[in-house]
């Protein structure tokens, strides 16, 4: 098979929760646990960080992962979901997968993965742990991909838990509120690790207590410890918080042993992007009017994508919007500023909700626009209307940001 048809097989074989959604939903770690004996436990030859979290894992990820690469370390980063191509998702010091790994991967294991009807993410997790493995990293970030319990992630022994925070997203399968969603995030918590918890939530923060407490897990909460005023080139004001969390974590694995140097600190997070390839997050893509995308799609997410929003300077604003059908629209949409122009998207994934009904969701919160078959046209639409001094706007889904990177 060629890059491309082994893509197709993996997408459209398997089930795959980025596109059908909670269909794809695993409640086990059975497939995981029986594909790592398979590839003789490769997560166990390599030194790891386990990252979750509802909104900021993949901000953290990436920054804890420049940091170390400045630091001199290879460093193996897994993430989800990827923007453009699947590779995205599993990296070493930056540089994506090659294709014929990919390629003979599947190849390799493809009997297996049919014979025992592993879904898309749980492929991927093995993909990825056998990589870090083969290619002898000296540690890897590994960011959850729904949830943490029962995440297929969830079979290493890392050196280190981080939980960014936790907001309601995903709830028909994490939980209703913020305690049993805190619950299931928790279960990345393991036996005398270092945990560090992002911020700190009357909600949630007595859930983290006492599973550190019964996995005897020193625990630490980024918000109450003290660490320089770091910078980086992530823009957006809710990089703030993730910066703490990364900087409380990086003490910790100073703890630990790890020689990073204060200088690796600063200059790895002054240049997440050059080093890991990351995007999608407050990133600007124009001038003149100026355009900026980020895949903010959560009520706590959206809230601060909108605080940011407001310290922008600009004439009018063009909202390019599009969404997954499973979204809680009642809970997203009376955020949305109603002086912008919308541009109603649909992207090119199964799950996204039909621009024509998105429409008629928005207008019942007095969101005005018009209603667009693709991303693209929305965008281009967008551009030709905007003047120099406007502001053009891309988001509400990781799959609309895509389709215009």
């Amino acid at each position: 098979m060629t890059y491309q048809q082994t893509l197709k097989w993996m997408f459209s074989q398997l089930p795959m929760y980025q596109r059908q959604g909670n269909s794809a939903f695993k409640k086990d770690l059975d497939n995981i646990l029986i594909f790592s004996k398979h590839l003789n436990h490769p997560e166990k030859q390599f030194k790891t960080i386990h990252v979750a979290g509802t909104n900021g894992k993949g901000s953290v990820s990436h920054m804890i992962a420049s940091v170390l690469q400045q630091a001199g370390f290879k460093v193996g980063l897994y993430t989800s979901p990827h923007l453009k191509d699947f590779r995205e998702r599993i990296k070493i010091n930056g540089k994506m997968i090659d294709e014929n790994d990919v390629v003979d991967f599947i190849q390799r294991h493809q009997s297996f993965l049919e014979e025992n009807q592993l879904s898309f993410f749980e492929m991927t997790v093995g993909m990825a742990f056998q990589y870090f493995a083969e290619q002898e990293v000296d540690i890897a970030i590994i960011e959850t991909g729904l949830g943490g319990r029962l995440d297929s992630t969830n079979i290493i022994q890392p050196l280190l838990s981080v939980i960014t925070n936790i907001s309601l997203d995903h709830t028909a399968m994490l939980g209703e509120n913020l305690s049993e969603i805190a619950f299931e995030k928790a279960g990345i918590i393991k036996p005398q690790t270092p945990v560090v918890i992002g911020e700190k939530n009357d909600s949630t923060s007595a859930v983290f207590i006492n599973k550190a407490k019964k996995e005897k897990a020193p625990i630490y909460f980024a918000e109450e410890e003290y660490h320089p005023a770091y910078q980086s080139d992530l823009k957006g004001i809710y990089q703030t918080r993730n910066i703490q969390t990364v900087a409380s974590a990086i003490e910790k694995l100073r703890n630990l042993g790890w020689k990073i140097k204060e200088e690796d600190i600063s200059t790895g997070l002054l240049n997440v992007f050059n080093l890991t390839g990351f995007q999608g997050r407050w990133q600007q893509l124009g001038e003149h009017p100026k355009i900026i995308c980020d895949t903010g799609h959560n009520p706590a997410g959206l809230n601060f994508v909108f605080q940011q929003l407001e310290k922008e300077v600009y004439q009018n604003l063009h909202f390019v919007l599009g969404v997954v059908d499973d979204k809680d629209l009642d809970s997203i949409l009376p955020m949305f500023p109603k002086d912008a122009q919308y541009y109603f998207c649909r992207a090119d994934v199964p799950r996204a909700l039909d621009e024509k009904e998105l429409s008629k969701k928005a207008a019942a919160f007095n969101l005005k626009g018009k209603t667009y078959k693709s991303v693209n046209q929305a965008f281009t639409a967008a551009k030709a209307n905007a003047k120099k001094e406007d502001l053009i706007f891309v988001g509400g889904s990781t799959f609309t940001v895509a389709e215009i990177l």
